[in-house]
């Protein structure tokens, strides 16, 4: 017979992590084991005493996975599990507190997540953090590493993918990003059921300074980082979307065998994902709608991409029909579409649902300053039909309009508080900490917003009533540094006499950030082509604005680097044609002086000679009548 009753646990040697209660469930003194359950856990703490390390049995860029055992003990029981121990790289020591209280948050956040492994606690051993959780037998990443090719069927992919956005999806619902997905991150209970074996350790490091400055720089592994993971300050900020860009690698990777970027260095990976805004290989012949959300979770601009959320939908959708689909791996393929400045995609424009009552307008072209076509000024949406997604439709009520419009929903945005999603703006009251001026992200019914600025890692959360609208930027506009910066947030180039160069916008990224081309200015190999500029220190350079000729030739030059070449060649060649010009006006001039003195001379020295000779005709009578015979006599006459 199994007697329950609660052992209170023994007062903690640190005031500021206490112990656990325990509910013992099984009293019998013959057995060593006993079976255990957590009523009303006070704490994530484990004394570090109760924690031996055995033997190293992982490696990541963030740490090292340990086998260890776990002791629990009172005056009634003893018990020892055997854990996995994920020991964190060296943090500094000011920054030791600020992580053990945000794994403490964590620790309860991620309770009752079906797909996450079972968390023991956390602990420091050898002034290291230490986070003990359920040893499982193996990974996704291990069965891969156990089969021919490594590659799994489309089958269990949907299988293990549905699980995988399910924890994802559930750990984003509880405001937790992961940023290290990748297959060996991916654990197989003994069910075969995917679990995931990353509770977000890169998000919990966000902003703290650890002794290796390589994981300060980045923010997950290389192979599987979105674009904005390598500098979310700088080029983010991290969102839950950029989570379905690492789904996106795992994916791949377990259809494939391989994983992405294989081959290549940290910085070839930079460099392609970054700069170069290229994206994974993906697999031939897929099913239309897996590639597609395949497609969707490689686009560059996180906004873009789809949330797992939707690709849950989308997988659990296919993994019916998944038997009826005759698929076989014969290769990958390269994605040559770039993802574009100019166009919405379908899972941008799913973020927001309209709902009755809300004020809309018609959408305005991505990196448009205004709308092109205002078909909605702005109205009230009065109905909606049933199919509210991308290609469904709503009535709008516009002032001036008897009946309402039935316009497309893909066609509209909302407005709330005169404010709109991708709408500039600046803050104000300032903070030294980033950028004034960013891009709106969301705005709730209520009035609460989050924005994207330089210099945050994540989305600024607040209320519309802290910014004001800012002057709103577009690709294709040339901008540079207004004459009071003196000292910029980003390198910027200088002209020949020390103004400020002028560059072309290439593209905008969703923190405000501007990626700046120079056209006027010409780069011989591995010289930086791109620079990025802080909206609030730009200023706008037309054509038109440009006075005088002096300044619009210098904006023509700005235009691009063969401008100043092509003008000094056209006035070398000018000039040389002129000279020759010159020259042959010159030299005919003075030949045909040379010629008249040579006449008069000889007219001179023929008259006295043959002064008494009427029949001789000098050497310009011969020319003028041409042997002059007829009409010499005529003139005789």
């Amino acid at each position: 017979m199994m007697d329950k009753h609660v052992v209170p646990a023994q007062p903690s040697a640190s005031f500021e992590y206490p112990k656990f209660d325990y509910e013992l469930v099984d009293t019998n003194p013959d057995r060593l084991k006993t079976v255990v359950a957590y009523s009303e856990q006070k704490t994530a703490w484990i004394e570090p005493a109760k924690l031996k390390l055995r033997h190293r049995i992982g490696r990541g860029p963030f740490g090292d996975v340990w086998l260890a055992t776990h002791h629990q003990s009172t005056e009634e029981f003893d018990e020892y599990h055997e854990v996995a121990v994920k020991m964190l790289h060296p943090i500094k020591e000011d920054n030791m507190k600020a992580v053990l209280d945000k794994l403490e948050d964590v620790f309860y956040k991620c309770q009752g997540v079906e797909a996450l492994c079972r968390l023991h606690g956390t602990s420091i051993i050898n002034g290291k953090i230490c986070i003990a959780m359920k040893l499982y037998e193996g990974s996704i990443g291990d069965k891969m590493a156990h089969l021919k090719g490594g590659k799994l069927s489309l089958l269990d992919v949907l299988r293990y993918g549905i699980t995988v956005a399910m924890g994802i999806s559930e750990l984003h619902s509880r405001g937790i990003l992961v940023l290290n997905l990748k297959p060996c991150n991916v654990l197989l209970d003994e069910n075969d059921r995917a679990i995931l074996g990353d509770l977000g350790i890169p998000y919990l490091l966000l902003g703290i300074l650890s002794v290796s400055s390589d994981i300060t720089r980045r923010l997950g592994t290389p192979s599987y980082m979105a674009p904005e993971q390598w500098q979310p300050e700088v080029r983010g900020p991290i969102s839950f979307e950029t989570d379905s860009w690492g789904f996106g690698c795992i994916i791949v990777e377990m259809l494939t065998g391989v994983r992405p970027w294989c081959g290549k260095s940290v910085d070839e990976i930079h460099s392609s994902v970054v700069i170069k805004q290229e994206k994974p290989d993906i697999p031939s012949g897929l099913p239309p709608a897996i590639e597609n959300i395949l497609l969707g979770c490689f686009e560059y601009d996180f906004r873009s991409r789809p949330s797992l959320t939707d690709i849950l939908h989308a997988f659990t959708s296919l993994q019916n029909a998944v038997n009826d689909l005759d698929w076989t791996y014969v290769g990958t393929r390269a994605i040559t579409e770039k993802s574009s400045s100019t166009v919405y995609t379908e899972w941008f424009l799913s973020k927001d649902h309209l709902l009755v009552g809300d004020i809309v307008r018609s959408r305005k072209s991505p990196n448009s300053c205004k709308p092109e076509i205002m078909d909605v000024p702005e109205g009230t949406v009065v109905g909606i039909e049933h199919d509210t997604e991308q290609h469904g439709f709503v009535l709008v009520r516009v002032h001036g309009i008897h009946d309402p419009l039935r316009v497309p929903v893909s066609t509209l945005e909302r407005v709330t508080f005169g404010l709109a999603a991708g709408n500039w703006v600046r803050l104000k009251k300032e903070d030294k900490k980033h950028s004034p001026v960013g891009i709106l992200h969301s705005i709730s019914r209520d009035g609460n917003v989050t924005v994207g600025f330089i210099g945050l890692e994540t989305l600024w959360k607040g209320t519309s009533s802290e910014f004001q609208m800012a002057e709103s930027y577009r690709v294709g506009q040339f901008v540079r540094l207004k004459a009071n910066v003196l000292s910029p947030r980003f390198e910027w180039p200088r002209k020949t006499g020390g103004k400020w160069a002028t560059g072309k916008i290439c593209w905008i990224l969703p923190n405000g950030c501007l990626v700046v081309k120079f056209p006027g200015i010409l780069t011989f190999g591995h010289e930086n082509s791109t620079f990025v500029a802080d909206p609030a220190e730009v200023e706008l350079v037309t054509f038109e604005s440009c006075p005088g000729v002096v300044k619009k030739y210098h904006h023509l030059e700005d235009f691009h680097w063969a401008v100043r070449p092509i003008l000094i060649a056209m006035g070398l060649f000018t000039a040389m044609k002129m000279g020759i010009f010159v020259g042959t006006k010159v030299g005919k001039c003075k030949a045909k002086k040379r010629w008249s003195a040579a006449i008069q001379d000889e007219c001179q020295h023929s008259d006295v000679q043959n002064a008494g000779n009427p029949a001789w005709k000098n050497p310009v009578t011969k020319i003028l009548f041409r042997e002059g015979g007829s009409s010499a006599t005529s003139i005789a006459r």
